[in-house]
């Protein structure tokens, strides 16, 4: 119990970094000497120190004196294995081998072939004992974006929308009319600081004129991609502004204009959402809201190209309107938001 006492620490501190490590793993680590915690630490931001420096840091901050001989003592606790190769920072298991812990805990392997295996080789080698599998699911679902990102070679895919408590997705005038309740809306605005992108086809970018932010929640815009093969969508509309980086992708042109970057492909109406998905992995995208419309959903369910749904039922019918996507998948979680339900699908595949 003591183990996955401290690695559920790890997952907690990981979380911490939702957000702002992508395309890197989330990650915690607890260091304990003689059954106390004596350094935390996390990965909190791309290209910035990895969780186990944090955390080595930590013990040494607080126990300047002490410190060599409490780590030469002590377990390390990390949610992934640490990292055996130099990327933007120099290899973690190396650091736990100069600090001589005694034992590192490990929730999961790193699937990236720079390290799969390599750092619990690393460490065994140096006489580090090395325990792994601890609380392995739930790590896994933790950094389960970059593992998707890593195996499947594209993004973590999230289809999101809302329906009328009869089925209808949107109105067939195009007068926009909202659905879903101001909570709901604050929840969709979380989770785009959770997520690296959100996307929108052309006819939403049009009627909708949405901004695509996380005005009502404090962190980060995402970035907002577009789907306009003709470059239709005016350009006094909300996704023009400087709110963040906007990906246009189109048939017209490859160019950057500020923050606008606008991205050719050819024959979009064939294989659109493959495209997309092996683009953005290219562009170290690692997770993308999928929030309408409902041609675009479709599309993406349709060639099986989706990892979880989002759907938000609204108390609320319609005498008429255009139909909702239907989903088939694995229901994870019903919830009450506000005056909606919230129900998240996973795809079984």
């Amino acid at each position: 119990m003591g183990d996955e006492l401290y690695m559920r620490r790890c997952l907690e501190l990981a979380t911490l970094g939702m957000g702002n490590v992508s395309p890197n793993p989330m990650v915690g680590c607890v260091i304990v000497s003689e059954g106390k915690i004596i350094g935390e630490g996390y990965h909190e931001q791309f290209g910035a120190a990895h969780a186990e420096v944090n955390a080595i840091n930590s013990v040494w901050s607080a126990y300047p004196d002490q410190a060599a001989a409490l780590l030469a003592q002590a377990t390390a606790y990390v949610s992934l294995e640490p990292c055996a190769h130099f990327g933007k920072t120099p290899p973690c298991a190396d650091l736990l081998i100069k600090n001589q812990l005694q034992k590192v805990v490990i929730g999961n392997r790193d699937p990236f072939p720079d390290v799969n295996g390599k750092g619990i080789a690393k460490l065994n080698a140096a006489g580090i004992e090395v325990i792994s599998g601890i609380l392995e699911e739930e790590c896994t679902a933790l950094n389960i974006r970059f593992f998707t990102r890593i195996s499947q070679q594209r993004p973590f895919i999230i289809l999101k929308w809302a329906n009328t408590a009869n089925g209808y997705f949107a109105p067939k005038t195009d007068i926009p009319q909202w659905i879903s309740s101001p909570l709901s809306k604050r929840l969709v605005h979380k989770w785009r600081t959770e997520e690296d992108a959100t996307l929108v086809g052309k006819r939403t970018a049009i009627i909708d004129n949405p901004q695509l932010s996380a005005r009502d929640w404090p962190g980060k815009n995402p970035v907002r991609i577009l789907i306009d093969r003709r470059l239709e969508v005016p350009a006094d509309r909300h996704l023009y502004d400087a709110a963040a980086k906007t990906i246009i992708f189109n048939e017209v042109k490859t160019a950057v204009d500020g923050h606008i970057h606008y991205i050719q492909m050819e024959d979009m109406q064939y294989y659109l959402p493959q495209k997309i998905a092996f683009q953005l992995y290219l562009m170290d995208i690692q997770s993308v809201i999928i929030d309408g419309g409902v041609n675009i959903i479709n599309q993406f369910i349709a060639g099986g190209l989706w990892d979880e749904a989002r759907v938000f039922t609204s108390a609320h019918s319609w005498p008429d309107g255009i139909r909702s996507p239907e989903i088939n998948g694995i229901i994870t979680s019903v919830q009450t938001i506000g005056a909606d339900t919230l129900t998240i699908y996973k795809n079984e595949r």
